[in-house]
């Protein structure tokens, strides 16, 4: 491999800090990015991005590369989190980290590298790039480790993005990356994962809205009608949702009105023109399972939307892929019908396509028609 010049984001965690090590051990030139994509919460105990400088700074310094930390605050809030709030608002459960991944990992922090001088940009995410030889596009493919795959969240990436990227660790899985941490000394080869929203950390989710979005209460009606209890603002609900709806101690009257004594209650739908929750009993109420999708603001990775076709396709993260047929309804537009229906098929998530390892691209879901009318 001719050797290149590579700017790694490096996060402060173990999968970016193998990501930086691999490549210098290929004969790289390697230098080192931390972002700073928010800066509201810089004193509070959520916010580890401070720590995380840190642990980046100490990581470059054992490597032996350089380390720059650039500030993307301004973009983010802009082109990520303006959005985020829109969605909620709207009353559907948008994913964040798709857009943060499409316009400041592979946008800003791309045109900054490229700045720098880079050839090339590294992440620590578990994907694959490879170009296909006979049509000359760029595949984004799974990652090797199934339990860590993230293509899910990079689907909205585009040729020219995917043409200067590289995922080392998408070779490899979680446990070697942590051998490799340990073998060479790394100070995190150790540190746990990050998990949730990056800007919301650790916090409570419903804690962290309420300083952005104002809060209307309604009722929680089941099935039948009746209402059985009062919500704080449809925006602070997800589909599926089962904990934090303040009705477990009433299950015994959702008896009486038809529901099992000891049964769940699930968030089933959202009505915002009656500022309504209804709820149901049951994880597999008819209520919760979709056969079909439609999806809008599609972003397809060879650049163009594939045939119709059968596919699979993920409706969330972490979620095996569903055997579906894919139909087109104009560049950015198409649906998806299910032989097995989905649960908690969620309005403002992505549904991502995938043909075996090679993932397709996808689109925010619109609404999903369920197997009994509301």
């Amino acid at each position: 491999m001719t050797k290149q010049r590579i700017v790694v984001g490096l996060s402060g965690g173990v999968d970016s800090a193998v990501t930086a090590h691999l490549l210098k051990q290929q004969g790289h030139e390697v230098v080192g990015i931390f972002m700073k994509n928010w800066e509201d919460d810089d004193d509070s105990e959520y916010c580890s991005s401070n720590i995380d400088f840190v642990d980046a700074a100490a990581v470059a310094d054992v490597l032996g590369i350089e380390i720059e930390h650039v500030n993307f605050a301004a973009e983010y809030r802009d082109r990520v989190f303006a959005e985020f709030l829109q969605e909620y608002q709207a009353g559907r459960t948008p994913n964040p980290d798709i857009l943060c991944n499409a316009e400041i990992k592979f946008k800003a922090f791309l045109d900054h590298a490229m700045r720098l001088g880079a050839e090339k940009i590294a992440t620590g995410h578990y994907a694959r790039v490879r170009e296909n030889n006979l049509t000359g596009h760029h595949e984004l493919l799974k990652g090797l480790d199934p339990a860590k795959d993230q293509s899910y969240f990079l689907h909205r990436l585009n040729q020219a993005q995917l043409s200067k990227t590289l995922f080392p660790v998408g070779e490899l899985h979680k446990t070697e990356v942590r051998r490799i941490a340990d073998d060479i000394g790394l100070p995190n080869a150790k540190k746990k994962d990050s998990t949730g929203i990056c800007f919301i950390g650790e916090r409570p989710f419903r804690e962290f809205l309420n300083r952005y979005i104002s809060k209307e209460p309604g009722p929680i009606k089941n099935p039948k009608g009746h209402t059985i209890g009062e919500h704080v603002g449809l925006s602070f609900y997800t589909l599926g949702q089962r904990q934090g709806l303040g009705i477990g101690g009433i299950k015994a009257k959702g008896a009486q009105r038809g529901g099992g004594e000891h049964n769940p209650w699930f968030v089933a739908r959202k009505d915002l023109q009656n500022n309504t929750l209804w709820v149901v009993q049951g994880h597999d109420h008819p209520w919760l399972l979709s056969g079909e999708l439609s999806a809008l603001n599609a972003s397809w990775v060879a650049g163009s939307p594939p045939a119709p076709q059968d596919a699979g396709a993920k409706t969330r993260y972490r979620q095996a892929d569903a055997p579906c047929t894919f139909d087109t309804k104009g560049p950015a537009h198409f649906a998806l019908h299910f032989p097995q229906a989905q649960w908690a098929v969620t309005p403002g998530q992505s549904a991502v396509l995938y043909q075996g390892d090679v993932c397709l691209g996808g689109g925010i879901i619109e609404q999903a028609s369920a197997l009994m009318a509301a």
